[in-house]
């Protein structure tokens, strides 16, 4: 590795992302889309996938760039030389028809359940995409984007597909042999990390606060659930829900009338859906949630960038709250988390725990000291909002349908995490991952029969 080009130190954040990897905490994060090609794309998907690939690796340095020193305090990037896509782009038929309506994708989630369970290996890029093709129809693939959290997060998964398609319709011209197998890096710098282009500032009582529950004492009220204590390996359950377009412009609707927040109202749907089936001795549950933090990033940090730059905040529900009104959706519960998201939007990231990572002198013993211990959460959120660049009724460009955002479950975090996005179908799709053992198969199976019924109702 010593003769590649390196680039920049890792940031605090990015430590923390790439410290996981060589401990097995966590692998990886995915954003799936699927794309119809116009008639006019005569040539062999694979080609119009290698010219966009091209493209992108050209437009986003850090496709080309890979941490190096992982199990060290001083991890940093370089530059791979050249991309061979032959390694990180593969290519397969399905085996069973495209999904209709809202049946899940059930090929598709097979292989993001192995995917999340495996990590990545240098020199080989930190990225990987699998195509998914359709015997019946040749315009028409899945493209699974499955990327290290230290080179994007969410919303850099949803850059990826957003660049991805306007790169497919530049390549509308393009002819036989034209497309490349190897690409040369670029010469453009890493974006920075985002300690570097923001303060991530946090106030003395909340380091205080924070140092005294660590090192001092640490009520932890006994009818929390969290699952299973802290433990490796991960071997990664998932399941994915398909709400349809006509349910989930309903559920944004009645999101809006209520003064809620579609982030807001499935916070307080996956509440009431695990005191639904947890034991009534567990009387709280806790979540943490993932802000994106570009919204304050001045410069050359814009939402079509691919980087991590994320915040967390947290909320707690009491099951008394949840289910005061067992017959209706709890609006109030879901009102109370968008005030939460809402203060936390105007501290601009100060006090988080994002900021306090600073802080952490070595993140192997930091993150190894957690196992077996209790979790803190019980459950996380990350909702990227809306993927849907295509144009109009515009036959002659690619389109985009369902989409899928996915991860792996974080070993040393919440037992349950929820990942959403709508793509441009129109259907609300959550990704749910947990860790194997961390509670029993059946509970995660109840909570996610109760949690579609959840939504369901809060769109009547």
């Amino acid at each position: 590795m010593d003769m590649f080009e390196r680039l920049r130190p890792a940031g605090p954040l990015e430590k923390y992302s790439i410290a996981r990897l060589p401990l097995k905490l966590y692998f990886n994060v995915a954003v799936s889309a699927t794309y119809t090609l116009p008639d006019t794309f005569t040539l062999p998907i694979k080609d119009y996938v290698y010219k966009a690939c091209e493209t992108l690796i050209g437009q986003h340095p850090v496709l080309s760039a890979i941490p190096v020193n992982e199990d060290t305090d001083e991890p940093w990037f370089v530059r791979l030389p050249e991309v061979d896509l032959s390694q990180p782009v593969s290519l397969q038929e399905r085996s069973r028809d495209f999904p209709e309506g809202d049946e899940p994708d059930v090929e598709l989630c097979e292989l993001l359940q192995v995917q999340h369970s495996t990590g990545f290996t240098a020199p080989l890029p930190y990225w990987r995409l699998f195509i998914l093709t359709d015997d019946a129809n040749e315009r028409r693939f899945t493209a699974v984007y499955v990327f290290h959290h230290a080179l994007g997060d969410g919303t850099s998964g949803k850059a990826f597909h957003e660049t991805f398609l306007e790169a497919l319709h530049a390549a509308a011209s393009l002819t036989l042999g034209e497309a490349k197998q190897i690409i040369p890096s670029p010469k453009t710098p890493l974006l920075p990390n985002l300690e570097a282009v923001h303060p991530c500032n946090s106030t003395i009582p909340f380091i205080v606060n924070v140092l005294f529950r660590a090192k001092v004492w640490s009520y932890r009220d006994p009818g929390l659930w969290t699952g299973a204590k802290i433990f490796v390996p991960i071997d990664t359950q998932l399941r994915q829900i398909v709400i349809p377009a006509a349910v989930s412009a309903a559920f944004r609707k009645n999101c809006r009338q209520n003064n809620a927040s579609v982030t807001a109202a499935l916070q307080a749907a996956i509440a009431r859906a695990l005191f639904t089936h947890l034991p009534q001795n567990y009387t709280k549950v806790n979540l943490t949630g993932a802000i994106s933090s570009r919204r304050w990033l001045k410069g050359e940090i814009t939402e079509q960038s691919m980087g991590v730059w994320v915040m967390d905040f947290g909320e707690s529900f009491v099951r008394k709250q949840v289910n005061k009104y067992p017959d209706a959706f709890p609006w109030g519960e879901a009102r109370k988390s968008r005030a939460t998201i809402e203060r936390t939007l105007s501290r601009r990231g100060k006090n988080t725990g994002v900021g306090l990572l600073k802080f952490v002198d070595n993140f192997q013993d930091f993150l190894q000291g957690k196992i077996g211990k209790d979790r803190g959460e019980s459950f996380e959120v990350s909702n990227v909002g809306v993927l849907n660049p295509n144009q109009a009724e515009d036959s002659s460009r690619p389109q985009i349908g369902r989409v899928m955002f996915s991860q792996t479950p974080n070993a040393t975090g919440a037992a349950l995490v929820v990942s959403s996005i709508t793509g441009g179908d129109g259907s609300l799709v959550l990704g749910i991952t947990w860790q194997k053992g961390v509670a029993e198969p059946e509970l995660f199976d109840a909570v996610i029969e109760t949690l579609v019924k959840e939504l369901h109702n809060a769109a009547q």
